[in-house]
């Protein structure tokens, strides 16, 4: 039988997928996961990174993270996304676990991976550490791995643009996402490595966003598209605003990304216990993070729902 092709990435919106469980044993919720990674494709995303942060990957053992990632790929498949590819976060402290986690990722459906630093022996890592680690990693793994700049969740390591473009001139790296919300150097980043745009192929490198807070800031900075967390809930408005921008309609983009900002702000300042339980509100679906991550009360609910109800009613209307 032909093995199917690797699925290019795509200039466009891409979501860090929640991870459902079931409200009382904590077990994983297969059939929410299945429905919500088709709710994202159908509302326009053209990819999906599951077992990040907005994933709780963090509080999944290695079997689970591969039924994530096999849910996700599989429900994409029967619903009709095949052209829409699954990114793994895949990373561990060490090259050998990430190698492992790579390749089960790849047995499970994932087509890329995603990579923070090690960061646990934080001393250690300086950047020949660091280089070191992503060019053994991509020297053997076998899917095409991107970098993720994300220094909050890393011990404040936070990897700047001469490093990221060194290591980036890898055959086996191909893009990089920026959480740290720095455009500048998403824009230095973006023109050495002659990123994918709306507008060109480039060298198929992928410059993201990390963040629908910035969406406007990405495009206008060459950027390849936005990784949005925000758009676990609010996907439609997200990609109306990256389709706007690219079709040259800026002031009408500018426009709505202040719903979007204020949005993903709503969402990702109390992280992800308050993104499911909104999720819950608006979609009927969402449930609880693993512990010990908060239950968020019903009267903060409220309150967040109250403040998402406008961007929640253009979103809706979509």
């Amino acid at each position: 039988m032909a093995t199917k092709s690797r699925t290019p990435l795509r200039s466009g919106i891409y979501a860090p997928t929640l991870t459902f469980f079931h409200p009382t044993t904590e077990d994983l919720d297969l059939s929410t996961i299945a429905k919500h990674s088709v709710r994202l494709a159908r509302a326009g995303l053209v990819g999906l990174v599951t077992l990040g942060s907005n994933g709780e990957a963090v509080h999944l053992s290695r079997s689970e993270k591969a039924a994530v990632t096999r849910t996700t790929r599989q429900a994409l498949d029967e619903a009709g996304y095949t052209d829409v590819p699954v990114i793994c976060g895949a990373a561990e402290q060490s090259v050998r676990g990430t190698l492992e986690l790579c390749r089960e990722g790849a047995e499970a459906g994932a087509e890329y991976g995603l990579l923070v630093p090690p960061s646990y022996y934080r001393a250690a890592m300086d950047e020949s550490r660091l280089e070191e680690y992503y060019i053994a990693v991509a020297d053997e793994s076998p899917v095409p791995i991107l970098l993720y700049n994300y220094p909050s969740a890393v011990a404040g390591i936070d990897m700047d643009s001469d490093f990221i473009i060194r290591v980036a001139k890898h055959r086996n790296i191909v893009g990089a996402k920026f959480t740290c919300g720095n455009t500048g150097k998403l824009t230095r980043v973006a023109s050495a490595a002659d990123a994918c745009t709306p507008k060109k192929n480039g060298s198929g490198f992928m410059a993201f966003g990390g963040m629908a807070d910035f969406t406007v800031q990405t495009w206008v900075s060459g950027g390849s598209g936005i990784v949005s967390g925000g758009a676990n809930v609010m996907p439609k408005i997200v990609v109306k605003v990256w389709t706007l921008l690219t079709e040259g309609k800026i002031e009408e983009a500018m426009n709505l990304q202040e719903f979007v900002s204020r949005g993903d702000w709503l969402l990702g300042k109390p992280g992800v216990p308050a993104t499911k339980a909104v999720l819950q509100k608006f979609f009927g679906y969402g449930g609880y993070a693993r512990r010990p991550l908060r239950r968020v009360s019903d009267v903060e609910v409220e309150n967040l729902a109250e403040k998402m109800k406008e961007v929640m009613s253009i979103e809706n209307g979509l």
